[in-house]
């Protein structure tokens, strides 16, 4: 298993996004459209598990997500799929650590992550802020976690 951490410039981008837009996943459809858009600033990243040269997970580092642009809190990490075959294997931890790496390596002392799931990434560390409103005017859990 190998995680990367990916630009449009990496050799793997449109592997991803193309693996992303065919996932179980609704999203992976979106998240596509922003790989394929060049939509990532210039220091975001996107995650990718893979295993025997395939992609079988994702995850994004990037400022906001769909935490509405009203809160100040950032990075946030968005997008986590890992494809049905592949879970129970601690891939989403993985490529979450990844993700703190590099945000640490950036000089952040504590990334987010929204979520309607409970429980999920309290596991990885994470502690639940509260309810916050999301860019589609419903809300979901803010987690945190500090580096």
């Amino acid at each position: 298993m190998e995680i990367y951490t990916i630009t449009s410039s990496h050799e793997k981008w449109l592997t991803v996004a193309a693996f992303a837009e065919k996932c179980s996943w609704r999203a992976g459809k979106y998240l596509a459209e922003l790989m394929r858009g060049n939509a990532f600033k210039e220091w975001e990243r996107v995650f990718a598990a893979f295993e025997n040269g395939a992609p079988v997970g994702f995850c994004t580092l990037t400022e906001k997500d769909e935490l509405a642009s009203k809160y100040p809190y950032s990075p946030l990490i968005g997008f986590v799929f890992v494809e049905e075959a592949h879970r129970g294997q601690r891939i989403s931890g993985r490529m979450i650590g990844k993700a703190l790496e590099y945000a640490k390596g950036l000089g952040y002392d504590k990334v987010y992550i929204m979520s309607g799931e409970r429980g999920l990434y309290e596991k990885y560390g994470f502690s639940c802020m509260g309810s916050f409103e999301t860019v589609y005017g419903d809300s979901e859990q803010l987690f945190v976690i500090s580096l």
